[in-house]
């Protein structure tokens, strides 16, 4: 069964510690819907070779066992207590995606 993966973008952070909220919430929420957080970048120390476009961006990828599970923790109530905590005007591009077998 492929795996299934939230991709998380953040086209601008122009205050990181306004995440703080939504990071106490989001991460035991993914981890209870059964994520594992295989990069979370730049934080963290992780290092970017940005090409094309240049863009170093917070970049955040998630995988699950399979898709279905990604969905089901995306949907669950405590996830969705942790979307009401991102900021006002908060810019993110999110998607739940499925693995390759």
């Amino acid at each position: 069964m492929a795996k299934g993966y939230w991709v998380s973008v953040y086209p601008a952070i122009s205050d990181p510690e306004m995440l703080t909220a939504y990071d106490k919430l989001a991460g035991p929420a993914v981890q209870a819907g059964g994520g594992r957080v295989l990069s979370r970048i730049p934080s963290l120390g992780g290092r970017v070779v940005a090409h094309e476009a240049g863009l170093t961006q917070r970049v955040v990828l998630i995988e699950f066992d399979s898709f279905e599970q990604a969905v089901a923790a995306y949907e669950s109530e405590a996830y969705q207590k942790a979307l009401v905590a991102l900021p006002d005007g908060f810019e993110r591009d999110f998607r739940i995606i499925d693995g390759i077998d």
